[in-house]
């Protein structure tokens, strides 16, 4: 059941990247309701670490479980943050993180990104490995922004 519920993700997702141009516009950073306050608080994280944004996430923050997000300075990962996930969700910080607890596995939604990072690992690596698929090797990705399109519920407007 679980490949079975991969492989379909995967098969939507792969249409989803080959066929971009029928895909639904993705909510800019602007729409979202939390950016704003998304920024406010990353200028202040910011402001708490610096003389160190260039030293990697890993050293820098507390429970950075995955292992590409530990290396990248942690400048970039408070974009990625920032820009990525919370863009790619149409969410606050505070949806994922305890508010001046960032390290807190506490809420559920950061429990689930770091699987839905895993998948989206998995589904990246198939990607590559196919050989039939019109983009090329390195076109070939998803990211969370991919299914989502600035929505927690990856299903809210598909029908």
């Amino acid at each position: 059941m679980r490949w079975l519920i991969i492989i379909v993700s995967l098969s939507g997702c792969v249409q989803k990247q080959v066929s971009a141009d029928l895909a639904p516009a993705i909510r800019s950073g602007s729409e979202n309701p939390h950016q704003a306050e998304n920024d406010r608080l990353m200028k202040e994280v910011m402001a708490s670490i610096a003389g160190r944004e260039r030293e990697a996430a890993g050293l820098v923050f507390e429970n950075v479980e995955n292992e590409a997000l530990k290396k990248i300075p942690a400048q970039r990962f408070l974009r990625i943050m920032n820009m990525g996930y919370s863009r790619a969700l149409g969410v606050a910080c505070t949806h994922c993180h305890v508010d001046d607890d960032y390290a807190s596995d506490e809420k559920r939604p950061k429990r689930a990104a770091r699987e839905m990072a895993a998948l989206h690992r998995q589904i990246n690596q198939e990607l590559s490995k196919m050989q039939h698929l019109e983009p090329r090797e390195q076109a070939r990705f998803i990211n969370c922004s991919t299914c989502h399109r600035g929505s927690v519920d990856p299903m809210e407007g598909s029908f």
